[in-house]
């Protein structure tokens, strides 16, 4: 079997088990899996409303997703997704409420300053991991907690006290009367659009350019790809740079889309982990992070509708997307089954 065929039967294969488990899961907790799965896709296409907010969902896990899968491709591990999301969030909603600019102007400038402060806040554990060797993921995880420290006295210094900021001006705004008037006036916005820019985008670089080539061998080994004569500490600062790029673009989907502003946080929001598991789901290839980015967002709406409709807990859900991840870590296994069944039919035949 081919390793092409292999890439696209392991993410379904694991979907597959993981619904299956998860069924298991709800009949022995007493639950109708039945129900609970009914009520799961009622609550992503059930209506027009459920639709629009699971697209509105999905946005911002793409980018997140692109992030984790950008650096994985370049021997990088970039947990820290979640603390650049949240700066590139705060960036792109002080610029769309502080400025009052033309629209073709103030909202491609929002989204601008969201990917660079993303990107700054990436080049940090970039340049430790160049420079002297400390590892990304040490300093990834530190980064998330000092964003999520520093963001409520951002936010209080920027409104004079204020636990949120101000809306976006409509300049600013990815929100759309079109997408709320044809989806119950859900929160969907034009977000998914750039989305699919930033699919095409991490797919151009990584496959299409030179840079992107050198990226990937630096990854793939740092002495060799010196040896050959590539700059690989620059490299390495590229890469965690893009990487924090396409995490703020995920915070600016929030800021610009879905809320239209930034409030005060206790905790992580959680988008940037999840990032993780959608890069892995998706074997971090950019289409494939689009896709498992929409199961993804699709479970997490969907499964709201979950309690009021089959009476299951929404912690069901996140069981199910647990155990899609846990067969997805395990591709290993699900591949060498797969080897295995097709050494079979050779010899059978």
């Amino acid at each position: 079997m081919s390793s092409r065929t292999q890439n696209f039967l392991v993410p379904i294969i694991s979907i597959i088990l993981g619904l299956i488990f998860g069924a298991i899961v709800m009949a022995v907790s007493g639950y109708s899996p039945v129900d609970g799965y009914i009520a799961l896709w009622n609550g992503i296409f059930g209506s027009s409303y459920n639709f629009g907010e699971t697209v509105r969902t999905i946005i911002p896990y793409v980018f997140a997703g692109l992030a984790v899968a950008f650096a994985f491709r370049t021997g990088l591990f970039n947990i820290g997704v979640e603390g650049q999301l949240i700066m590139g969030w705060f960036a792109a909603a002080y610029v769309g409420f502080a400025f009052e600019l033309p629209m073709i102007i103030h909202l491609p400038l929002a989204i601008l300053a969201a990917a660079l402060v993303g990107a700054l806040w990436a080049f940090i554990p970039g340049i430790l991991k160049a420079r002297l060797g400390v590892h990304e993921v040490i300093v990834t995880i530190m980064m998330n907690y000092i964003a999520l420290r520093s963001i409520n006295p951002l936010i209080a210094a920027v409104t004079d006290g204020a636990e949120r900021t101000p809306k976006v001006h409509e300049s600013a705004s990815l929100r759309s009367d079109f997408l709320q008037s044809i989806t119950d006036y859900s929160r969907m916005h034009w977000g998914f659009i750039i989305a699919i820019i930033g699919v095409i985008v991490m797919w151009f670089i990584l496959e299409k350019t030179t840079r992107g080539y050198e990226l990937k061998a630096v990854g793939f080994n740092k002495n060799a790809s010196e040896y050959a004569g590539m700059n690989v500490k620059k490299n390495i600062v590229l890469s965690m740079v893009i990487s924090g790029a396409f995490a703020g673009l995920a915070g600016a989907m929030e800021a610009l889309g879905t809320f239209n502003n930034i409030a005060a946080m206790s905790s992580l929001p959680g988008i940037g982990f999840d990032g993780i598991a959608v890069a892995l789901l998706g074997a971090n290839q950019p289409v494939g992070v689009f896709f498992a980015a929409i199961l993804f967002g699709s479970l997490k709406n969907g499964g709201i509708n979950m309690p009021n409709e089959a009476g299951v807990p929404n912690e069901i859900v996140s069981i199910v997307i647990a155990l899609i991840i846990l067969f997805a870590a395990s591709g290993y296994v699900i591949r060498l089954v797969l080897d295995r069944m097709g050494k079979s039919k050779k010899e059978v035949k």
